[in-house]
């Protein structure tokens, strides 16, 4: 999945919680091109918004970002995922339950793969979580897109609840930081 050797870019697919959530606090960054809501990580093919919701496709909901290494690196994008998200709890992040809100990385790389295991390392190391981090590392299989709605939710719905009451308050706790 990686398009370096085509145009210089590279794609990082990653799951904390809800799609929407972590989306928002990518689009927009210097140095990502795009952030794409989807599912990954599961066996049903084409699995649609409802049954990623019902627990039983195996998916997780995640996104597939495309950046410029050149100006963010892959261990940036994963250093801002651990902040912006909770890798010491199970299928759940705040109020959302499930397998489909698990933490997750999924490397199209031996390199990718590396620098994960490396970065959960040393945040371990480094006792910032008070409880171990179950973030899964798997290797990318196949990235299926959200249904249209789901894409840039937060920049086309501001005003939504979720959005006010989880999605503004994360980003401008991450603007603090």
């Amino acid at each position: 999945m990686t398009d370096s050797g085509i145009n210089g870019f590279e794609k990082a697919t990653i799951g904390g919680g809800c799609f929407w959530c972590v989306e928002a606090v990518f689009e927009g960054m210097e140095g990502v091109r795009s952030v794409i809501s989807g599912y990954a990580g599961g066996t049903t093919e084409n699995p649609t918004y409802e049954e990623v919701c019902s627990g039983n496709t195996g998916q997780a909901e995640v996104v597939q970002i495309t950046f410029d290494p050149g100006k963010i690196t892959y261990q940036d994008i994963l250093r801002l995922f651990f902040r912006a998200h909770d890798p010491t709890t199970p299928n759940r992040q705040g109020a959302d339950r499930g397998t489909q809100y698990r933490s997750i990385i999924l490397y199209d790389s031996e390199a990718q793969e590396k620098t994960a295991r490396e970065t959960i390392f040393g945040l371990t190391e480094s006792g910032q979580f008070n409880a171990p981090i179950v973030t899964e590392v798997v290797p990318l299989k196949k990235f299926y897109p959200a249904e249209d709605y789901h894409q840039d939710y937060f920049a086309k719905n501001p005003f939504n609840a979720y959005c006010q009451a989880v999605i503004r308050p994360k980003l401008e706790k991450l603007k603090k930081k």
